[in-house]
This record gives structure tokens, sequence and C-alpha cells, in this order.
């Protein structure tokens, strides 16, 4: 199963948040699925990525060209893509389940175009599970919440984003989402 991951690249974040990306990472090893994420060798990236590795799953990277020299060596396999966006549709094609973890605009933008391919497929059954630590997407999780109310948004497939508030939330989705 091919686990997407959004999140930051940003190194020296807060002990807590690297060590969600730890768990996660050595718990899509420890159950043998593939991790498919940007492919950078920093931040919330590379501490997922190298979980994995560590724990024996795959680890495949979606690096785009402007990125190329970033790509993390802990990669099993690299797809270079042109910039970022081709990169986001090779992963939103790819995937089968989606974690949006603590991250900055590009994660956000990563998310609401998962949820929007989501919209268009109609009836995709993929989960999104976001990791909203200490509520840093309160407010954009509100807003999907409002939009479903609204004659404006598909309220069916918005509502496949799942919350996890802490690392053991997360894990148990996870369990619950590939247990079949």
């Amino acid at each position: 199963m091919n686990i997407v991951v959004y999140c930051s690249s940003q190194a020296g974040l807060e002990e807590k948040y690297q060590q969600l990306a730890h768990d996660l990472g050595t718990w899509i090893g420890q159950n043998g699925h593939t991790l498919l994420y940007g492919g950078s060798n920093a931040g919330l990236m590379h501490i997922t990525a190298s979980a994995v590795h560590e724990a024996g799953g795959h680890v495949t990277g979606v690096i785009p060209a402007m990125f190329k020299h970033r790509l993390d060596p802990v990669c099993d396999d690299a797809i270079h893509t042109a910039n970022l966006g081709d990169r986001k549709q090779y992963m939103i094609e790819h995937g089968d389940v989606f974690v949006v973890m603590p991250g900055g605009i590009g994660t956000l933008d990563e998310w609401m175009s998962t949820l929007a391919v989501m919209t268009i497929g109609n009836d995709d059954p993929r989960p999104v599970i976001v990791a909203n630590i200490d509520g840093l997407y309160d407010a954009t999780i509100q807003q999907l919440a409002d939009m479903t109310r609204t004659p404006f948004a598909r309220g069916k497939n918005l509502a496949r984003t799942l919350v996890a508030t802490t690392a053991s939330d997360l894990i148990t989705t996870l369990n619950t989402l590939t247990s079949h």
C-alpha cells in the first residue's frame, strides 16, 4: 500500500513534530507499506523517510527538478518530475492513503489538491488523515466543515478527511484503515 505523506521540509522543528514523523515512518515500515513523499532530505520529510527505511519499509521520493539536489539518500526509488505540480499529480495518482502532517503552505496545497481530485472522482474511497497536532489545522478543518453545508462543495468527498490529534490517534486510524 502506498502511504502518501505531505509534510514540512523545515529543519529544526520542535521534538513533538519530529517524534510524530518518526512514529509514522516506523509504522509504515513495520507494516510493509511504501512511503510516497516529496523526496527531500530535510525536516519532517527526511525524519519520516529515515524511520520507514530503518523499519524495513520501501521509500519512494517524488522530487521536482528544482529540488533534485535535495534528494533524500534513504530513497529506494526516486521519481523525477518537472515541477511541484507534476509531483503532486504523481502522488495523488499513486496514493492509497494520504497523511497530512504538520507543514506550511505547500502541505496545505497538497491536502486541498488531493481533496479537489477526489471530488472530481465522485466516489473516490481513499482516506485523507490529518495530524492536527496542537490544533494547527483547526481553522482549515472548520472551513471544510462549513463548505459542506453550502451548495459550493461536494461534502461527501470533503468528509474523507479524518482528523487525528495525537500520534497515537494517527496510528490507530491507520491500523483501522489498513486492516481490511
